[in-house]
């Protein structure tokens, strides 16, 4: 993909976002809208397009890929956990909670589809749902303890949402489709990839209504700039490290860099409202490195060719 064409594709998700923004302004999706649509994304739409990039041919090349991916990612979760044992240990505890969560979990569960998609097509939502498995597990153990620190946490709770969160479990049928070459029904190919494909509207819909929620005038200071020169930059140019170091194939190496330097995930927000903790300053970090990266992923995008 050329700069042009990802310049393109930028401007197509940023007319989305404004589009779910405007949507929110005029109050035709309110807050329970906005959580319907959450909702709707990561139960069925982001996990059928998950499903569906996995109906390609399958060969021993995209398996290899596949477990350097993964050991790629859960290198970086490690890396991330380390930071978070003393990175923001000068910050009030409340924004501390923020700061942590955010490092582990970026928006690549609802940015990373589908940027993966428009530039790698199909193989790169594979590659993106494989990179992630070791975020959205630490994100529902680890990301959640962050914000119930010293409340009873139930450890079968824990166990069975990382199991059976719908992401995952979309993985799991998927590759298991991929290696026997399944043939399914034309019914439930069709079915799960229209529904697959209202993933980029929908997803763009949601962060828009997020943005829109914040005076642009709030957003940047001196710690949501320093944290998005980690989350844009620093982590990028790690995974683009290990990456390299583990011999990645081009395709692979683009998504891990990509997908590590996605802004800070929107739940951020969601858990800091949910559990006491500092939602305005959630919401600002989610915003400002929202807006960053629509500079910042094309210019990682071009480094990594």
């Amino acid at each position: 993909m050329s700069i042009l064409e990802l310049g393109s594709l930028q401007l197509t998700l940023f007319a989305m976002m404004l589009t779910g923004a405007l949507l929110k302004k005029k109050g035709v999706i309110d807050e329970n809208g906005k959580k319907c649509l959450s909702d709707l994304c990561i139960s069925i739409v982001i996990p059928c397009n998950i499903f569906k990039s996995c109906l390609i041919d399958f060969n021993a090349d995209i398996l290899r890929a596949c477990a350097a991916l993964l050991a790629s990612a859960m290198v970086m979760q490690l890396f991330c956990l380390a930071l978070n044992k003393f990175l923001y240990n000068h910050y009030p505890a409340q924004q501390k909670k923020v700061l942590q969560y955010c490092t582990i979990v970026p928006m690549s569960g609802f940015l990373g589809n589908p940027i993966a998609e428009g530039i790698y097509s199909e193989v790169g939502v594979l590659y993106t749902s494989i990179f992630l498995i070791p975020m959205r597990i630490v994100m529902w153990s680890v990301g959640t303890t962050y914000f119930v620190a010293g409340e009873t946490v139930d450890k079968r709770k824990v166990v069975k949402n990382v199991l059976t969160h719908p992401c995952l479990v979309a993985i799991y049928l998927g590759l298991l489709c991929m290696i026997t070459q399944v043939r399914l029904p034309s019914v439930v190919l069709n079915t799960v990839k229209y529904i697959g494909s209202c993933n980029s509207a929908l997803t763009m819909f949601i962060v828009g209504t997020i943005l829109v929620d914040v005076p642009l005038k709030s957003i940047c200071n001196r710690d949501t700039a320093a944290f998005s020169v980690l989350r844009l930059v620093l982590l990028p140019a790690v995974a683009l490290g290990v990456g390299m170091l583990l011999r990645l194939e081009p395709t692979a190496l683009g998504v891990s860099v990509l997908m590590t330097g996605m802004p800070a995930g929107a739940t951020a927000a969601i858990f800091a409202a949910k559990y006491g903790s500092d939602a305005p300053f959630a919401t600002r970090c989610v915003v400002f490195t929202t807006l960053l990266s629509m500079l910042t992923l094309p210019l990682w995008a071009y480094i990594i060719g």
